[in-house]
């Protein structure tokens, strides 16, 4: 899954994955946190749902492009 997200050009925004104890494991961008495993029942992210993941960073690092490019 961290693939996914480097691939959609991560190296332009703050990913931070956090695993725990008990299978705990969040997803931020940018510190807002964009996956909670334990508020999606405990299961492993399908694919469908890594690709929302990765859209949702895909569009964080558009946002960080289109920023830099005004200044």
């Amino acid at each position: 899954m961290v693939n996914e997200f480097v691939d959609a050009g991560g190296n332009l925004v703050s990913i931070e994955v956090r695993p725990g104890v008990s299978g705990v494991l969040q997803v931020y961008v940018d510190g807002d946190k964009i996956y909670d495993k334990a508020e999606e029942g405990n299961e492993t992210p399908h694919l469908n749902r890594v690709k929302e993941l990765k859209a949702i960073v895909k569009d964080r690092v558009d946002s960080a492009k289109a920023a830099a490019a005004a200044d």
